[in-house]
């Protein structure tokens, strides 16, 4: 019969370390499911904070400004990355509105991959809006209709940039006056509704009613048997818009706009009436000089004599889709780029507040 082999000392040794080591391990790690729990939920807040500053934004559609390309009710993705995130200049709690005031961080913005673009939907901080952080300010999300350096102008509806006539979109809508053949036809609910159009104003005369549709509704229109005519509804009275429009006391209406040449950065302007009225905003406001007229007649600005004026940065003139019920640069001016947070991607999900569900056919849409 053998006998029973002695351990060795030195292998006990090794076996009462690991031992020890592993007991001092098992209790570091035995948090106990609350304690797990919380930090699954710091990091998973810790994440989605850096993917937030860094990646992508989340945005909602809560008014009616842009469709038919989006409805209200619409949850965004908005990319960082094509145009460069831009860095953070207040300190806040993530997910809240709520931040340390007074304190401005310096930032940047990093390289995209991509530059604005016209008919680009961007999202970005409305610069008409009265907080002084830029980072603060209340976002709006517009169409991208003309770039820095253009021409733009509004005629009859009809955008031109550069003389160059730009189409509406199918997804865009306008006011129509539709020309009935008979004054008592009542019009079908159901029937417009089929063909996307849900607003219906009457007029003062009994053979027009005004829709917004879209292109291809008003064309659909004109195939109805009651349906003499369908034509874009402009407003002509300045005195309506005369004071709300940007520059205020031009004449312009949002249907008769401009000409106004967008800023570009390097673009540089002389500096008279003219241009004291349309761009003292950008100057004063997004560009944080002083400019005022000199004793002797001129202009200073910050304080030296000047007879022109070099812009710092780019800019941009945004306008909703759905033409006649946006609040755009007809009415507050010129995007500048240091406002843009960025591109408007993909439709995540979608909530019909009036039918109470989600919109699954939106899920993950891809917006043009």
């Amino acid at each position: 019969m053998s006998k029973p082999s002695k351990e060795d000392p030195a292998a006990e040794i090794k076996r009462r370390r690991r031992a020890r080591a592993t007991a001092k391990t098992g209790k570091a790690s035995g948090k106990g499911p609350i304690r797990e729990w919380l930090d699954a939920m710091i990091f998973a807040v810790v994440v989605m904070v850096v993917l937030r500053i860094l990646f992508f934004d989340l945005f909602r559609i809560p008014t009616p400004s842009m469709e038919k390309s989006l409805l209200v009710g619409d949850y965004l993705f908005v990319s960082k990355l094509h145009y460069g995130t831009r860095t953070p200049m207040t300190i806040g709690i993530p997910f809240t509105g709520m931040y340390v005031p007074g304190v401005r961080l310096p930032w940047t913005r990093f390289p995209g991959f991509s530059e604005v673009k016209r008919l680009d939907a961007i999202v970005f901080n409305w610069p008409a809006d009265d907080v002084d952080i830029i980072d603060r300010r209340q976002h709006y999300i517009k169409r991208v209709m003309g770039l820095p350096g253009e021409r733009i102008e509004v005629r009859d509806k009809e955008v031109y940039v550069d003389s160059t006539h730009q189409t509406l979109l199918p997804t865009m809508q306008v006011y129509w006056n539709v020309f009935k053949s008979d004054p008592r036809v009542r019009l079908n609910p159901a029937s417009l509704a089929e063909l996307g159009i849900s607003s219906m104003v009457p007029t003062t005369n009994p053979t027009i009613v005004q829709m917004i549709a879209t292109p291809q509704a008003a064309d659909q229109l004109t195939t109805l048997p009651w349906v003499d005519s369908v034509r874009v509804a402009v407003v002509r009275r300045a005195d309506v818009y005369n004071n709300s429009m940007y520059p205020p006391g031009m004449g312009w209406t949002p249907d008769n706009y401009g000409p106004v040449h967008i800023p570009a950065a390097g673009m540089t302007i002389d500096l008279n009436a003219a241009t004291e009225r349309m761009y003292e905003t950008v100057i004063t406001r997004y560009e944080g000089h002083s400019l005022a007229e000199g004793a002797a007649g001129g202009y200073v600005v910050d304080g030296q004599p000047a007879t022109s004026y070099t812009f710092e940065q780019d800019y941009y003139f945004v306008m909703g889709d759905n033409r006649d019920n946006s609040e755009d640069s007809r009415f507050w001016g010129f995007v500048p780029m240091d406002h843009i947070v960025g591109k408007a991607v993909t439709v995540y999900f979608s909530w019909d507040k009036d039918a109470m569900m989600p919109r699954f056919g939106r899920l993950l849409h891809q917006i043009e």
